[in-house]
């Protein structure tokens, strides 16, 4: 996570060089140790390993040991990122890169386009989530390893990738020149106008760096259609960038409040964020969705959103990750992540977990979950035996909230369950096979009844029981045991999860996610709390 744009701190780093001796001399920022004298052990040990250990030395391999475990000692979020991974970690960051434009997953064996990226090539030219990549440049790609796609099918702009798709309903293989371009790594992933309702529906799925732009584009586009309510969804949302978390908050709150502030042990890195009177989104009724998966920028919107009172927090307490990292380069292309503040939420909340034991920290202890139900003053956040160990702060409207393990939420609405036979078929990705076989049978049929219209698709379609007989097949043929009471139990959990793949075919992402809403226990609750979310917020 890094700080707001434009503050840039002059840091001096210690590079360490995998030779015999080191030419840097370096003093502590702030006392402690000599610095020059643990970094000359370390020389000292290498170099002797180096000269006389009976096998040879890897001395990159030994040295990325050592920053890892140096790193390890500090907090679960400083870490080191092999130079291997960073053309990766900055994509994703950057939003950006360049090749074809699609989302894929290795299917039995072959590639398979889980949704073309909008606004890319792919999509331009008409491929179809479901298509399946057979050949690329007249070579055939069945059987290609996950890693190595990207090497055939990204590439400089303005190149030409030849492929052969093999699409459901068309005998022929369908052949397309694609000319590489930029393409979006949307950090948004669907947004529509729920159906039936006047509620707009964004879910995020990180902090990148277009996170703000695509939120707010997607809004105005919403507003467009007839969205008179927010339903923010960011669930699982890891975080980020500290700043893109800043400024979506900001276009939900009026100008002078705090938003965020941090503090670390370096002046420099203290910086108080405040609200400005641009904001686009300051008027409309607010809903956040979090759970255990939602963490660090995610954590400073929920946080923003409670504590000044603009909306009403949903779901299940998040993360607990109140740290702030910043990412250094090194000269072979690797880099690290070192933890350089705190961040606190409006009324002072740090909302980080202990993290002494990580093992502990990562499986989420510490967080308090609640019961379902009500938790307007957040009597539901601290355990009766504890009640004097977390400490109490207060909203901007006189609520009580407690710091030290996350963002509880106002309405605490758990997640449902499914049995063991569900769990297994999603485990072997049944679903989704199930309603590949439905598109190869029918796809062009039902492409041309509701491609229109998601909302005709979401009423009228439905799964058949000769559907879930193509789904128990798929069932028999890898050893799952077909239980009819476990069948019954979720049967309903089932079928939707089948039609929302079907709705991925014709809608892309957008229409996977509007049928899973329609069984969504956490979203169906958020959807009927905006009244409760207006008065909290002073909104008529």
């Amino acid at each position: 996570m890094s700080l707001s744009k434009g503050r840039i701190a002059a840091i001096v780093l210690v590079a360490i060089v995998t030779g015999v001796w080191l030419g840097m001399y370096v003093q502590p920022a702030v006392g402690g140790d000599n610095v020059y004298e643990q970094v000359k052990k370390f020389s000292d040990v290498l170099a002797m390993a180096v000269k006389t250990y009976v096998d040879d030395v890897d001395t990159q391999k030994l040295t990325e040991a050592a920053i890892r475990g140096m790193l390890d000692e500090l907090d679960p979020h400083s870490v080191y990122i092999p130079a291997k991974d960073m053309e990766r970690v900055e994509e994703e960051f950057k939003g950006s890169f360049e090749g074809i434009g699609i989302e894929f997953d290795i299917i039995s064996d072959t590639i398979t386009i889980v949704s073309p990226i909008t606004g890319g090539p792919s999509e331009a030219l008409g491929i179809l989530a479901g298509d399946k990549i057979v050949r690329i440049n007249d070579t055939s790609s069945v059987g290609m390893s996950r890693s190595d796609v990207p090497k055939k099918l990204r590439g400089q702009k303005g190149t030409v990738v030849k492929i052969h798709i093999k699409r459901s309903g068309e005998k022929e293989l369908l052949a397309f020149e694609i000319t590489r371009d930029k393409i979006p790594l949307n950090s948004v992933d669907a947004y529509f106008i729920i159906d039936g309702t006047d509620i707009g529906y964004i879910t995020a799925n990180r902090f990148s760096s277009t996170t703000h732009d695509e939120i707010v584009s997607a809004a105005r586009t919403l507003r467009s259609l007839g969205m008179k309510k927010l339903l923010l969804d960011l669930r699982s949302n890891p975080g980020g960038y500290l700043d893109q978390a800043y400024r979506i908050a900001d276009e939900f709150i009026a100008d002078g409040h705090k938003i965020v502030y941090t503090k670390g042990r370096v002046s420099e890195f203290d910086e108080d964020l405040w609200s400005t009177p641009s904001g686009e989104l300051e008027d409309i009724p607010l809903v956040v969705l979090i759970n255990g998966g939602s963490a660090s920028a995610s954590e400073i919107v929920s946080g923003a959103i409670q504590d000044l009172d603009r909306g009403i927090v949903v779901g299940e307490t998040s993360f607990g990750k109140g740290l702030v990292q910043r990412q250094y380069p090194l000269s072979d292309g690797s880099a690290y992540r070192l933890t350089i503040s705190k961040y606190y939420t409006p009324s002072g909340r740090l909302i980080q977990r202990p993290y002494d034991d990580k093992s502990k920290y990562y499986r989420g202890e510490g967080r308090v979950e609640g019961e379902d139900g009500e938790n307007i003053e957040h009597g539901k956040d601290v355990k009766v035996d504890d009640v004097s160990g977390k400490p109490k702060f207060k909203t901007s409207g006189g609520r009580t909230v407690y710091g030290g393990g996350g963002i509880t939420p106002d309405y605490i609405v758990k997640a449902d369950t499914i049995g063991m036979l569900a769990r297994k078929l999603r485990a072997k990705n049944l679903f989704w096979k199930t309603a590949d076989l439905i598109m190869k049978e029918r796809g062009r049929e039902l492409r041309q009844t509701y491609s229109a219209s998601m909302p005709k698709y979401l009423k009228d379609f439905s799964i058949t029981d000769s559907d879930i007989a193509k789904l128990k097949q798929f069932a028999a043929q890898d050893s799952i045991e077909w239980k009819q009471d476990e069948y019954k139990m979720d049967e309903d959990f089932l079928k939707t999860v089948i039609k929302a793949y079907i709705g991925r075919f014709l809608y892309n992402n957008n229409g996977y996610t509007a049928v899973i809403l329609t069984m969504d226990n956490q979203a169906r609750k958020a959807m009927q709390l905006f009244p409760e979310a207006k008065k909290i917020a002073g909104l008529k």
